[in-house]
């Protein structure tokens, strides 16, 4: 979520901006959300450049400053996002962005699928080697993939936020793949 403002003055434009923000920080905190889930995440102090015509020539002057400042909110109850998003609109945020719902923590479920992909792994090399007249080996080298980042589905529908915006977490699948090399003998 954030605030943004545009002003010929610089200092009139980041003092709005710094109190719209610190509004909706002040909001969040009221509401349940712990300091450690709200981040700074992005801001933009920039004049603008306007354009005009000069004795036919195109020439540049300083414009409006433009301020924007952004948060990131950790909620860490998806019941609530929809409430979440009310709160940030009724606290001046002018631009709001997501919900992306993600997971806390995938350890658990990332360790069960290697070890399924291992699994896997081995009994699709064991029909190769078979095919190929050969019987499988030693492994010579594994590997993993980047880490999966589970992506959770956001619908505009139905009424999963529990008042104010309809949000709905959807589902989501956290995957890993394993590159393993057998030796064929």
């Amino acid at each position: 979520a954030g605030v943004q403002t545009n002003n010929d003055s610089r200092d009139i434009a980041v003092s709005e901006v710094n109190k719209k923000i610190q509004t909706i920080i002040d909001s969040l905190k009221a509401s349940g959300i712990t300091s450690a889930d709200i981040k700074t995440q992005n801001l933009n102090i920039y004049q603008q450049q306007e354009t005009y015509y000069e004795d036919g020539r195109q020439k540049t002057r300083a414009g409006q400053w433009n301020i924007n400042n952004t948060i990131e909110i950790k909620l860490r109850a998806a019941d609530r996002a929809g409430q979440l998003a009310d709160l940030l609109t009724k606290s001046g945020a002018s631009n709001i962005y997501g919900p992306s719902f993600t997971l806390d923590d995938t350890s658990e479920a990332e360790t069960g699928l290697l070890d399924k992909a291992l699994t896997d792994a081995k009994k699709k090399a064991e029909v190769i080697a078979r095919a190929s007249g050969k019987k499988l080996g030693a492994i010579i080298s594994i590997s993993e993939s980047t880490p999966s980042v589970p992506i959770f589905s956001y619908g505009g529908r139905g009424a999963g936020g529990g008042g104010g915006v309809p949000t709905e977490p959807g589902t989501g699948t956290i995957q890993k793949s394993v590159f393993v090399t057998y030796e064929l003998r």
